[in-house]
């Protein structure tokens, strides 16, 4: 089972936060979008780091509490629940723990709870649903492995982006060509919107 995510450098993440999702989507030729259900559960939430897989039952959050174990600092939690929106696979104790270990937030294709309380304590939280309803804790799960999450292929290492838009994955091995064309659209885009304002 694999216990760590490939390693990116932090100043690579640090220079992704920065930049809007459309911005780096739109470096990829409008890919690596997931599905627009997927989103913050709090105003103003935004993540930035490399993707730590985990792949559940429905409902289940077993392998989750095994994630938060192994997980790295900066890592992002990005899960499979199977789209399941009945039951909360975390909510605000899992928040906290990952908080207190440092991790960068949770993409989840499923359910959670107690968005209120993750916004408080600032841990970003990007999901399919809200719901008070509890999971079960039985298993199975995988954790390491390619996952599918809104849409989209996550395999452990890649850059996960979430702001108010929603989440963008970019693949480890694309990641520096990406941030570089994403930063050349940024810097048109601010220029064209200054152009904007000025009348011109």
């Amino acid at each position: 089972m694999t216990t760590n995510t490939a390693d990116l450098a932090t100043d690579l993440i640090a220079r992704y936060a920065k930049l809007p999702t459309a911005n780096v989507a739109d470096a990829m030729d409008r890919l690596g979008a997931m599905d627009s259900r997927i989103k913050p559960v709090w105003s103003g939430a935004t993540l930035a780091g490399r993707a730590y897989t985990v792949w559940t039952r429905a409902g289940d959050n077993k392998v989750l509490h095994e994630a938060l174990r192994l997980a790295a600092p900066g890592d992002v939690l990005v899960v499979n629940g199977e789209s399941d929106e009945s039951r909360a696979l975390l909510g605000e104790l899992m928040g906290e723990r990952a908080k207190v270990n440092g991790l960068a937030g949770f993409v989840v294709d499923g359910a959670i709870r107690d968005a209120e309380v993750l916004g408080e304590i600032a841990m970003p939280v990007f999901a399919r649903a809200v719901t008070p309803a509890g999971p079960f804790k039985h298993g199975p799960g995988k954790l390491g492995t390619t996952v599918a999450v809104g849409g989209v292929a996550v395999a452990p290492g890649d850059v996960v982006l979430g702001d108010s838009d929603g989440v963008v994955v970019v693949p480890q091995a694309d990641a520096e060509r990406v941030l570089i064309a994403a930063e050349v659209k940024f810097a048109d885009e601010t220029a064209r919107r200054a152009d904007i304002k000025a009348g011109r």
